[in-house]
């Protein structure tokens, strides 16, 4: 690895991710995407993969850069001399059909809980495709592309669908005309800056010091939080996801707009609805955080299309007396609406990740927290939709599936969200073995998905 070309530092929010995957505390995240080729594409499926695979690695330098030192306090990428698809892209063939329109995808589970409990091992680049191909249609399948933390972000994941899409449909012409190559020489160009070289991250001194008194000097736990067990080590994550059709994505988002509010925030309410009917009475609140792309108010460099780590956290509190009402609350999506966009409007200040430079060795803060209470309950993170002409005579993307590593020292359980070029929304529902017991989770997931279908009625 010192061989290496070496590139830039790991930026201060790349690094929260490095160090989480040293210590084994968070892994990778994944989306996957189903292709439809259309059937004037007759050459092996694995040629238009990798034909693909090679065009999205000159157009992301980061696919080609991996983190060296990832146990120390200065770790640095550096640019793999090359990139053998053979050894970062798998195939394996359903044993099913694919499921139906609202059926969830029961060999993509299998697929997706391996890899994340599978972590990057250098030499080879910090990413993965694996590809299930279709028991009946050789010009169906789905890749998963598994990803680290430090090279992307959930919009990098859909960066990295849409630019595939769109390589499958300019390879065509070339697979069959020339050898398709299974080892590639990276580009030599500069990696995308990090979010500190292209934003202040700025950080008001009331904010600072409310955090820092919470943090040493009255850091009384909530009695009537639940956050699921304390933190503990060793990382397993489990995996579940349910597919709403579109007909009821189609109808969700009406209501919310009918309602004054958002997927998201109906989501968030959903989930705190769900836990409480399961909870102990004791249990008065519950606290989500949410994932939120910065690229909206970064330089014209950073774009949706860009792969990279551009991405903040926010927090919302949700009682029990506010959501527990016979009928759908409302009035409670809309103040979780609020919430958000109080936040957007501060244009990444005073967001957590700045805090990032104050602190000396983020290894020692994750390893401080083990043994000790957690600080939130559940996360919701929504990439929105990758909208996509659906022409039968070009390669289509159809469903789409978000999901992560389980977190040891963040949420009691994860919630990522997707809509795929099929419409159909997809909610993956991640958590760490014995940190949430599998019948609540069961029941909440189910409960989400008859609530959320009954409000489409």
């Amino acid at each position: 690895m010192d061989q290496f070309e070496r590139l830039r530092a790991v930026g201060l929010l790349e690094s929260y991710s490095t160090a989480r995957h040293h210590l084994k505390f968070y892994l990778n995240a994944s989306i996957a995407a189903t292709y439809n080729l259309p059937e004037t594409y007759n050459s092996p499926v694995k040629d238009y993969i990798y034909r693909a695979c090679a065009r999205l690695i000159n157009q992301h330098p980061i696919l080609s850069a991996v983190p060296v030192g990832e146990d120390t306090k200065e770790p640095y990428f550096a640019r793999l001399p090359e990139v053998d698809l053979e050894k970062s892209v798998s195939f394996e063939k359903r044993a099913h059909d694919f499921p139906e329109a609202d059926e969830p995808d029961t060999e993509l589970e299998t697929l997706l809980t391996t890899q994340h409990n599978t972590p990057f091992t250098p030499p080879l680049p910090y990413w993965r495709l694996c590809v299930l191909t279709d028991a009946t249609s050789e010009r169906r399948f789905t890749a998963a592309f598994v990803y680290h933390h430090a090279i992307g972000d959930g919009t990098s994941g859909k960066a990295f669908h849409k630019t595939f899409l769109q390589a499958l449909r300019e390879t065509a012409a070339s697979v069959g005309l020339e050898e398709v190559k299974t080892v590639i020489a990276p580009p030599k160009v500069p990696l995308l800056p990090n979010s500190e070289a292209v934003h202040p991250l700025p950080v008001s001194i009331f904010y600072l010091a409310t955090t820092l008194f919470k943090e040493k000097v009255w850091s009384w736990p909530d009695p009537g939080l639940w956050t699921g067990s304390e933190i503990i080590v060793p990382l397993e994550t489990q995996l579940r996801h349910i597919v709403f059709p579109e007909h009821v994505t189609s109808a969700l988002k009406d209501r919310c707009r009918q309602n004054n509010t958002t997927i998201t925030a109906v989501l968030e309410t959903a989930i705190a609805r769900s836990l409480f009917a399961r909870l102990p009475e004791k249990f008065t609140s519950v606290k989500c955080t949410g994932a939120m792309s910065t690229r909206r108010w970064l330089p014209d460099i950073i774009t949706d299309d860009s792969m990279g780590v551009w991405v903040q956290d926010f927090e919302d509190t949700f009682s029990r007396n506010n959501v527990t009402s016979d009928s759908f609350p409302w009035e409670e999506a809309r103040r979780a609406r609020k919430t958000i966009e109080n936040v957007l409007s501060l244009k990444g200040k005073n967001a957590s990740p700045n805090l990032l430079k104050y602190v000396d060795d983020v290894h020692d803060l994750f390893l401080s927290k083990v043994g000790k209470a957690r600080k939130s309950s559940f996360e919701v993170s929504n990439v929105g939709v990758l909208a996509a002409d659906q022409d039968p005579a070009k390669p289509r993307i159809g469903r789409m599936v978000f999901s992560q590593t389980a977190s040891v020292t963040g949420n009691a359980f994860e919630v990522s969200v997707i809509t795929g070029g099929d419409r159909c929304m997809v909610l993956a529902f991640t958590w760490q073995t014995h940190v949430v017991e599998l019948d609540l989770m069961s029941a909440v997931i189910d409960s989400i998905r008859t609530e959320l279908v009954n409000l489409c009625s």
